[in-house]
């Protein structure tokens, strides 16, 4: 996250008002989502499990999706 220019406000801003643009209920040992959120007019995606016994958040992954990679405003895989 760090070595890509990502910060931890960034990160805590994209779960807190980002959207939903996959789901991963089979992901063990937790299920988790793949969320798209904007920060200062630039597109992140943080895929983020979710711990429903302990009502925790755990990031997986954080990154600058790749225009290349994806279509719909970063919505959907190429």
């Amino acid at each position: 996250m760090y070595e890509r220019g990502i910060t931890t406000i960034d990160v805590k801003e994209v779960v807190r008002s980002g959207n939903i643009v996959e789901e991963y209920p089979d992901d063990k040992p937790f299920p988790s989502y793949l969320l798209l959120g904007y920060i200062n007019n630039n597109p992140l995606h943080v895929v983020v499990a979710i711990d429903n016994n302990s009502k925790k958040a755990i990031i997986i992954t954080v990154y600058k999706p790749d225009v290349l990679l994806w279509k719909d405003e970063f919505k959907k895989r190429k």
